[in-house]
């Protein structure tokens, strides 16, 4: 088959479209032919290389999979061979107390596809039955693609970790990215108004199209004077977080008393610092998350095939040009997912 591979860290060069061998089926397994893998900025980490992180070399990137199954493990029940599917991208061992609980995003063995094992930037890609989702057939494969890894770990901050309320003042940071778009709509979802950033006028007026209420352009403008002025020095209720220290301080500042911080992402830097003072007087809440429960992915596409919510697609590049499209998303020129044809 062919495939998107690296041998080495580094720029987006070392990527390389080359043969591959196929995967070979575990019994509870399937190979899906894949159609579409959308890119994430999981897979620039990937490539440029994680500190303390083994990535397993050659490596096959990508998390994001929509295609359809060409061949069934022998255990396999739930799905057939031909069915078109989305893959849930966290692949975990099924069998320890998190995952039986539901909180499988808690497993120990936790990985995603085209993390620390082989991924989606292939024609075939190997997967376990669990992880099919079911294929919403209002969408193309490259919109399919752009759903589950963004949706799902929006959802899961916003709906699992700050516990969000209808009526709650939102901050969303970075509306132009993935996470970021499919923030502004699960909030609006949930009947908040959202405050939305972003580097362009031109970005934030597709925000305001996805539902965003107030718009800040962060080049012109000072993120927490802006929080300030919309909402009457109130602040907001939910900072929603993953762009890292670049805004990390801007983020603090613009909470209201008893708001909470959910971050998923440290894209600019991790080295973040709290006034412990200015956290336990104004009563905050800083809060951790991590990608998302099947449960919550498949709540996600219920919402998807009936037209709740909307993945974005930026651009379309074919598989053989993924150093092109990884370059792209790297320069954040994009509103919304990158997707790789296949």
């Amino acid at each position: 088959m062919k495939a998107i591979i690296f041998h080495q860290h580094g720029a987006p060069e070392v990527l390389k479209y080359k043969d591959a061998p196929e995967p070979s089926i575990r019994p509870n397994e399937v190979i899906v032919r894949v159609k579409a893998c959308a890119l994430n900025h999981l897979d620039l980490w990937v490539r440029r290389g994680i500190p303390g992180v083994p990535i397993p070399l050659p490596h096959i990137p990508g998390s994001d999979v929509s295609g359809e199954i060409v061949q069934i493990g022998a255990d396999v029940t739930m799905v057939r061979v031909g069915q078109k599917v989305v893959l849930a991208p966290g692949v975990t061992c099924g069998k320890c107390g998190a995952c039986i609980s539901g909180q499988d995003n808690r497993c120990r063995q936790f990985t995603n596809l085209g993390y620390l094992i082989d991924g989606g930037c292939a024609e075939f890609v190997r997967a376990p039955e669990v992880n099919c989702l079911p294929y919403p057939e209002n969408l193309s494969f490259e919109e399919a693609a752009s759903i589950p890894l963004v949706f799902q770990t929006a959802w899961h901050m916003l709906v699992a970790r700050a516990e969000l309320q209808p009526g709650e003042d939102v901050l969303v940071l970075g509306a132009g990215s993935g996470v970021g778009s499919a923030a502004i709509q699960i909030a609006k979802f949930f009947g908040a108004r959202v405050l939305a950033t972003a580097s362009t006028d031109e970005k934030l007026e597709k925000a305001k199209q996805l539902g965003a209420d107030d718009l800040i352009n962060h080049k012109t403008q000072k993120i927490r004077e802006e929080v300030r002025r919309v909402t009457n020095k109130r602040g907001v209720d939910v900072v929603f977080e993953h762009v890292g220290t670049a805004t990390w301080d801007d983020s603090l500042a613009s909470l209201a008393l008893g708001g909470r911080l959910v971050t998923c992402g440290a894209t600019t830097g991790y080295d973040a610092k709290v006034d412990l003072r200015f956290l336990f007087s104004r009563q905050l809440s800083l809060l951790g998350s991590y990608m998302g429960t099947k449960s919550e992915l498949h709540t996600v596409m219920k919402l998807v095939a009936a037209g709740r919510l909307e993945p974005i697609v930026d651009r379309v590049f074919p598989l053989a040009e993924a150093a092109v499209a990884h370059a792209y998303l790297e320069s954040s020129s994009q509103f919304g997912k990158v997707v790789l044809a296949v």
